[in-house]
């Protein structure tokens, strides 16, 4: 029985511990798959606009760092952080920036629906498509 609820613990830390550096690793390519050099030049931003978007960018270097923030509510990262992005460079640039970097989708709503994109219901979505398609044929009975 102690072994039984050992592998319990272990296996729910550990999934539990997963989910979270997938919600870090949507946090790091947020950082990472822009390239705030040219946000900075595009926008035409300030030296202390610059240095915000770059200190806000370095705020969370590391895992552990992030995960004493964010542990208990780890979608909350992505409000946060593009609340900050629009107090610093104001609601026009924002715009500008969602506008050229997200096709004008608000960031948050882009990370929530890759979170969601969930591979081991893939194949559901092939039967559904099938099913649609056959819709209204029907068969015929002889």
């Amino acid at each position: 029985m102690k072994k039984l609820l050992i592998t319990a613990l272990f296996l729910g830390t550990f999934s539990l511990g997963y989910a979270q550096s997938d919600y870090y690793n949507d946090y790091r390519r947020s950082v990472t798959d822009v390239n705030w050099q040219t946000v900075v030049t595009d926008l035409v931003l300030s030296t202390t606009q610059a240095n915000q978007l770059y200190s806000l960018n370095d705020r969370y270097s590391d895992y552990n760092g992030w995960n004493r923030v964010y542990a208990n509510n780890p979608d909350r990262w992505r409000t946060d952080r593009y609340s900050e992005i629009e107090r610093i460079l104001g609601r026009d640039k924002y715009t500008k920036f969602k506008t050229k970097y997200y096709k004008g989708q608000n960031p948050v709503a882009v990370y929530n629906r890759n979170k969601n994109n969930d591979k081991r219901y893939k194949h559901m979505d092939k039967k559904a498509k099938a099913y649609k398609s056959n819709k209204g044929k029907g068969h015929k009975n002889k």
